[in-house]
């Protein structure tokens, strides 16, 4: 069985809510979003800690046109970062690379000659600033010998990262049946990279690149904006609309926001920035327990004691909101009761936090102590309660 503990937060000290113990309760109706935004779907998390500041639609899968680059480039970035590929390797571009995503192709490109060796860090820059198609596809063939091979294994890459929803045809992003992924994890591949190749994501912030000879300006909207933007990148397709993700680091917070579905490249722009300005303004860090300090208690069958003291592995920070404090409920959920005997560090359940309809944050909760098998009535007295009342859980 599963249980629930739930509370809202408003108005109430959380050294309070301890006292409050484990009760059993339905869930509440889901409130609404704190904040509406004109995209289909959307996505924001806090880089520092992953929590969700706010979701809609965020797991509809939609094809990701350009968005598709940031898998491309986390290729790139783990190769160097493990020294299989460094800064000045040198990539041929092919007669498809050029005629498919070059100056022929009227898509977006770094207009790379063909047959000419271009340094890898110059396609980087091409990619990240430029989003270019012809870019992409050169690094790919020169690492995988073709694009559909370095897409095949773009998708294995994506589910070693998580990324279970993320499926990859081509490097680029351009049209292509079976190419799909979603906001939740294209906001989750930005936060991957910001976390594991900070001394190669600043590729995303540089505003313009020139190369032969070609000054090319950043297409994020966001870098030209005073809210400290510093990546990602934006894409566009029919099926899709437009889309972005998006980073910001201001007052001490990073946030990152995924967004597509909207009408046209200025609302794209607009929406985006009121997003993560929202983000910055209307939340507040907080920690709610210390430490050592007990989250909860859960409920022990067959123990010399009745329930178990609950623990995370270190503080639970959250990120409230400053107004609309009603909106944020906790719960506690574990399958349960727990079996005697319990040793302490074991892992029990979790602390749900909610935002309006959002699941905010989801921190592991362990015992605190341990609880050993209780005597023959004790065990005979918690047989007969869950003969009683499991059933109405």
């Amino acid at each position: 069985m599963k249980f629930r503990c739930a509370w809202p937060f408003a108005g109430l000290p959380f050294a309070g809510l301890l006292g409050l113990g484990l009760l059993l309760v339905s869930l509440a109706p889901a409130a609404a979003q704190l904040f509406e935004t004109k995209a289909a779907q959307a996505f924001m998390i806090d880089a520092g800690t992953g929590t969700v500041l706010f979701a809609k639609d965020a797991d509809r899968p939609f094809p990701p046109a350009s968005l598709a680059k940031l898998m491309t480039m986390e290729m790139v970035f783990n190769a160097i970062k493990s020294g299989r590929m460094t800064l000045d390797d040198t990539f041929v571009v092919s007669e498809h690379a050029w005629r498919t995503g070059g100056a022929p192709s009227g898509t977006s490109t770094m207009f790379a000659k063909l047959k000419s060796a271009i340094r890898l860090e110059d396609l980087i820059q091409g990619v990240t600033v430029q989003a270019a198609n012809d870019g992409c596809i050169v690094i790919a063939e020169g690492v995988a010998g073709s694009e559909a091979n370095f897409a095949a294994r773009m998708t294995e890459r994506a589910r070693q990262i998580g990324l279970t929803k993320s499926t990859f045809v081509n490097s680029t992003g351009l049209p292509a049946d079976g190419q799909q992924t979603t906001v939740r994890e294209l906001a989750l591949l930005a936060l991957h990279i910001w976390r594991d190749y900070p001394d190669l994501y600043r590729y995303y912030g540089q505003k313009d690149f020139t190369w032969n000879k070609i000054i090319q300006r950043n297409r994020n909207p966001l870098l030209a904006m005073d809210i400290g933007a510093d990546g990602l990148a934006v894409g566009a397709s029919e099926t899709a609309g437009f889309g972005i993700v998006g980073s910001v680091s201001r007052d001490g917070t990073r946030l990152i926001a995924a967004m597509s579905g909207l009408a046209s490249d200025r609302e794209r722009a607009e929406e985006a920035r009121k997003l993560l300005d929202w983000g910055v303004r209307s939340f507040q860090k907080t920690e709610i327990f210390a430490g050592d300090e007990a989250v909860g208690e859960a409920q022990v069958f067959g123990g010399a004691k009745s329930g178990v003291a609950l623990k995370a592995k270190g503080p639970v920070t959250i990120f409230l909101p400053i107004a609309n404090r009603d909106k944020v409920t906790a719960r506690i959920v574990y399958d349960g009761p727990v079996a005697a005997p319990v040793e302490e560090g074991q892992p029990v359940g979790a602390l749900r936090v909610w935002i309006g309809d959002t699941l905010s944050q989801e921190t592991p909760l362990f015992a605190a102590e341990s609880v050993g098998v209780g005597s023959l009535p004790q065990r005979a007295f918690d047989a007969a309660r869950e003969l009683a009342v499991g059933w109405l859980r």
